[in-house]
């Protein structure tokens, strides 16, 4: 959330107001049903289908080049197909979940009653500004909560749309949209909430962290990291290279699930690297002009990615270009893949998220040391492995930590609504899409019913030889 700086009295006010009125209407309806939550569901739906052109438009705007498209594929679609899950599955995830008790609770039921928690806060980034503010909310009213949206400065004209699709779905009571920069993240991370979701980089994300801190409010964090790739010696290259590029260069490589770096051997690095330059100029032919091809959101985002390219080349790295085209294109924003050939490990695009069209290859000597590799640094949010052996697969997730995995694929996982979603170490922490979501986004209360005889006074005082032979008959067993 960058430096402090203060937020105006009257700004700060309005925050708790907001809160405030949603707690005083969660208190009045707690426990709303299948029927009012699919209702919220269905509105959500209809709002975002009835704003569709504007929001792909409103994306294309903020961008400064995004496809109707690609934001329909990336955005829209994955955020309606989770409201749709959510409304299909809804009465079963509500069903209390039944537990056994103990012999010595018998005669008694037990289960897991699901509650919603209450007013939940979400922290959208402005990368996927649509589906990371639908996907959790559609989680948030799945389980009954009341939502405060908290939508990025760098998206402005995407926000203006949502508020018109937040505003036709919701009262204020119900969900509310909140805009501005960091004084107000700061402000919206330090609220009371009931659970926070924040999505975006991990040094903003331990900022959260600390803010939420304060009233011991549960997070859940999305954050990102540097996810692998690992390219075996099986895999097919052009179909590797095909799925790899993808995932890299969709939305330009602003997807916090992106391959960050290829881990390959050295006998295949000038094959995959053909391979992949084949695959970019298929899928984004002239890139600096091409409407499919998305710009980097802002040109201090993209001097950062210049800036990376300059301290691997002044290192000794090789860059090799993706495209034919090589300089940026400074009028749409658009910036040209590129591969990083021999980056030394103290290289920037080594240590930092790349989050851009820049994918470092890196050569390990075989499978074994490309997962001591990146076990050696933090836990990435995704990991990616090409390959067929299904021992050197289960290898893979054995011997590796990651939020996700995909193998001879990537970043499709996060599109499937009945696999949770998540980090794990500096990648972030808790889980959402689906049930899961549902989960993270309600109490689950653990309830014991007694009847009218108990049996627990068999182990009440005053003790004697009775309760002596349950407990050794108990240990024994």
């Amino acid at each position: 959330m960058g430096e402090h700086t203060p937020m105006p009295e009257d700004q700060a006010a309005e925050l708790q107001t907001l809160l405030d009125r949603q707690r005083q209407a969660f208190a009045a309806d707690p426990a709303p049903g299948l029927a009012v939550r699919r209702g919220r569901l269905d509105r959500l739906r209809r709002a975002v289908l009835d704003h569709r052109e504007a929001l792909t438009a409103a994306l294309d705007e903020d961008f400064g080049g995004r496809s109707v498209e690609e934001s329909t594929t990336v955005d829209l679609l994955p955020a309606l197909t989770g409201i749709r899950h959510a409304q299909r599955h809804l009465r079963r995830w509500m069903r209390p979940r039944r537990r056994w008790p103990h012999p010595l609770m018998q005669p008694a039921s037990a289960w897991v009653h699901d509650q919603p928690l209450g007013v939940v806060g979400i922290m959208v980034p402005w990368n996927y500004p649509v589906y990371l503010a639908l996907s959790p909310l559609t989680g948030a009213l799945a389980a009954g909560n009341r939502v405060l949206l908290k939508l990025s400065e760098l998206t402005p004209a995407t926000n203006a749309v949502l508020g018109s699709v937040i505003r036709q779905a919701f009262s204020a009571e119900e969900v509310a949209v909140v805009e501005g920069g960091e004084s107000v993240s700061r402000a919206f991370a330090a609220l009371p909430f009931d659970h926070l979701l924040f999505t975006g980089s991990t040094a903003v994300g331990r900022q959260v962290m600390a803010a939420a801190a304060a009233h011991l409010t549960p997070v859940t964090l999305e954050l990102g990291g540097k996810s692998p790739a690992v390219v075996d010696g099986d895999a097919d290259l052009d179909t590797a290279a095909g799925r790899i590029a993808y995932g890299k260069l969709l939305n330009a490589g602003q997807t916090c699930i992106a391959p960050d770096y290829v881990l390959c051997t050295p006998d295949r690095r000038d094959a995959l690297v053909d391979a992949l330059r084949r695959a970019a100029t298929r899928l984004y032919p002239d890139p600096l002009h091409n409407p499919d091809y998305a710009a980097v959101i802002t040109r201090q985002h993209r001097e950062r990615l210049e800036a990376l390219l300059t301290d691997a080349r002044e290192q000794g790295a090789e860059l090799v270009s993706m495209a034919e085209a090589v300089e940026n294109a400074p009028e749409s924003g658009r910036m040209p893949p590129w591969l990083v050939l021999d980056a030394p490990a103290s290289a920037r695009v080594l240590e930092e998220e790349i989050f851009g069209p820049v994918l470092p290859v890196v050569t390990v000597a075989d499978l074994e040391q490309a997962l001591a590799y990146i076990r050696a640094r933090p836990r990435p949010l995704a990991l990616y492995y090409f390959g067929h052996d299904r021992r050197r697969q289960q290898q893979v997730l054995d011997r590796s930590h990651s939020g996700g995995v995909c193998i001879n694929d990537t970043v499709l996982h996060v599109a499937q609504d009945n696999l949770p979603f998540g980090g794990v170490g500096a990648s972030g922490m808790g889980l959402y899409h689906g049930f899961e979501g549902f989960r993270t986004f309600s109490n689950e209360k653990a309830v014991l019913r007694k009847g009218r005889w108990n049996s627990a006074r068999l182990v009440e005082p005053p003790y004697g030889r009775r309760i002596h032979r349950w407990v050794r008959r108990l240990m024994v067993r």
